[in-house]
């Protein structure tokens, strides 16, 4: 199987001002929703303008690379089912995104970073992302000295979609628990066998689609920078997906799955994602236990052939 290297990561330089504020200014603003860790804010034109003045904006910032663009509704579409216009970029910085895996390279499960865009049930267009502390609190990478610029980043890129660098940002939820929602698995054999034979298994399911791969310590040596190898491959299957997001549109954030493959301090080789029941609890999501039974055993078997090499059904 050939190896596609994205030499994209996590997030962007302190380009463009910051003037965001932690709370909405009065009682006539909009409802948003709360979630832990995830910061959101109204914007003032539709989908489609908001993610593309999003997405102008990251192509212009020169330190930034997109990763993938994913429209969630028209994936949704393509399985027969209806979703309101729902929309995730995922892109980075190596330079930014590399010192938190430094510090604890479980962090490249929740990078690249993330910018929803989504028109909830009223009809209002909310930009949402997840905030650093969310990142320090799950990860443990409070220390890491670039927190500061992505948070800035983030809120900036959050008002250019919302259309007033001003915007008001609202931040979820209360604090995340260390390893919150992380699952993992130990393999007995190195990163790039354990890997390959991840995505092997998710390539030989019909019903998944790889979205993106990225090489972590490539992208942090572009830069250089020094990381143990570390590989992150993002895929999606919209017929287990959708229906989630349409129980709770906020979920997005954390779809596409991905599942993370590196090598720790003390050389073991390990296979992490995140736990569909976490997610459920995380968005509030409240009809979805037979899907997330079905996504929980899904990602547990592509764990198990990732670990074992062995890809059959």
């Amino acid at each position: 199987m050939p190896f596609r290297l994205l030499l994209v990561l996590p997030l962007l330089a302190g380009l463009f001002a910051v003037a965001a504020g932690c709370d909405t200014d009065d009682g006539e603003d909009a409802d948003l929703p709360d979630r832990p860790g995830l910061a959101v804010a109204e914007s003032d034109a539709g989908v489609a303008t908001s993610f593309g003045r999003l997405t102008d904006a990251l192509d212009a910032a020169p330190p930034v690379s997109i990763v993938a663009r994913v429209d969630h509704a028209a994936n949704a579409a393509s399985a027969g089912l209806d979703l309101r216009p729902t929309r995730v970029v995922l892109f980075g910085n190596p330079a930014l995104g590399t010192p938190l895996m430094q510090v604890n390279q479980q962090a490249g499960l929740d990078l690249p970073q993330k910018v929803l865009v989504f028109e909830d049930a009223e009809g209002q267009t909310v930009v949402g992302y997840n905030t650093t502390d969310y990142l320090a609190q799950r990860h443990g990478v409070g220390g890491a000295e670039t927190l500061g610029r992505i948070a800035g980043a983030l809120a900036t890129f959050a008002g250019v979609a919302a259309g007033d660098s001003t915007v008001n940002v609202e931040v979820g939820g209360g604090p995340v628990s260390r390893d919150e929602g992380v699952v993992t698995a130990t393999s007995a054999n190195d990163v790039g066998a354990t890997y390959a034979g991840l995505v092997s298994a998710i390539e030989s399911n019909p019903n998944l689609t790889v979205m993106a791969e990225l090489d972590h310590a490539a992208n942090a040596a572009s830069v250089g920078l020094e990381l143990r190898p570390t590989r992150l491959v993002v895929f999606g299957n919209p017929a287990l997906g959708t229906p989630l997001m349409q129980d709770e549109q906020t979920v997005g954030i954390d779809l596409p799955q991905k599942m993370l493959v590196y090598e720790d301090a003390a050389g073991r080789v390990v296979v992490a994602y995140n736990d569909p029941g976490y997610l459920a609890e995380r968005h509030d999501l409240d009809d979805s236990d037979e899907v997330i039974d079905r996504v929980r055993g899904a990602l547990r078997a592509l764990a198990a052939a990732a670990v074992s090499g062995d890809t059959n059904d």
